[in-house]
């Protein structure tokens, strides 16, 4: 006797854009096909089917009775869902042989502990969530584990070739893809700021606009307006002294010379006499 769970269905007639009144009615669409058998229209209780799909996975062999047929062994190939509320609105169930061998994609467990993700600060990246396998019905795992401990630096990588593969189970996924490793963390560089007091810019970078490089004078908004508007500056003439030599500043002038713009004390006394 099968001890695999099992599913009622009934034949369906209704079809296209029908089958929403049969949602609101609580009746499940669904299809049956595979293993020579032509394709088939069923409708079972949605909430006996959501029952199975808590207890199940998706390669759990599982008995279809559909009306007073006998039980037909069959997997659930796939689940279509509602866009927003996610309840299931078709399914479709696989025929199998028993004496035949299947393929369907297993998912990988990941299972153990990583030092380089545990005490190093890596993060664990799974390169694949599935492997593609072939089997018997009867052997179909529910997964397949992959043990990560030996990921114990962030050079190490594990590939399919790692997976604890059960007996009776074909791997049809490229031994050497990989499938998990670890990230090393991230290490932020710390940023160079030109403003600020005691902070310098490194070799070779420029000064941010308005600020003065070494050695620069930078004039206020105040002085360079001053600057535009204040009238050239006129130099005076210089004083000469004998031979047109220019007296420095506070020299007096020779014995006998006037200084400029004086008269001697002989030409006074000519016009005096005069």
């Amino acid at each position: 006797m099968s001890t695999r769970p099992v599913v009622s269905a009934e034949p369906r007639e209704v079809v296209g854009k029908k089958v929403s009144n049969l949602r609101r009615e609580g009746i499940l669409p669904a299809v049956v096909y595979g293993a020579g058998q032509e394709s088939q229209n069923i409708q079972l209780d949605a909430r006996e089917f959501d029952v199975l799909r808590r207890t199940t996975t998706r390669n759990t062999l599982v008995d279809l009775k559909i009306g007073k047929a006998k039980a037909t062994p069959v997997l659930l190939q796939g689940i279509h869902e509602h866009p927003v509320r996610r309840n299931p609105m078709h399914v479709d169930f696989l025929v199998v042989s028993m004496t035949e061998a299947i393929t369907v994609d297993v998912p990988v467990n990941y299972m153990g502990d990583s030092t380089a993700a545990d005490k190093l600060g890596g993060t664990l990246l799974h390169m694949r969530e599935s492997v593609s396998i072939s089997a018997l019905a009867t052997a179909l795992p529910q997964a397949i584990d992959l043990d990560i401990s030996p990921l114990d630096s962030f050079e190490a990588v594990l590939h399919v070739s790692d997976l604890n593969v059960p007996e009776g189970v074909q791997i049809l996924t490229d031994p050497e893809e990989p499938l998990a490793r670890v990230q090393p963390p991230r290490v932020e560089e710390e940023p160079v700021f030109g403003e600020g007091e005691g902070e310098e810019l490194e070799e070779g970078v420029e000064p941010a606009e308005g600020e003065a490089a070494e050695g620069e004078v930078v004039l206020t908004d105040a002085e360079e307006l001053l600057a535009r508007v204040q009238p050239p500056r006129v130099e005076e003439e210089p004083v000469l002294g004998i031979e047109g030599e220019e007296l420095e500043e506070g020299a007096e002038a020779p014995e006998g010379e006037a200084p400029e713009g004086e008269e001697g004390e002989e030409g006074e006394s000519a016009e005096d006499a005069g």
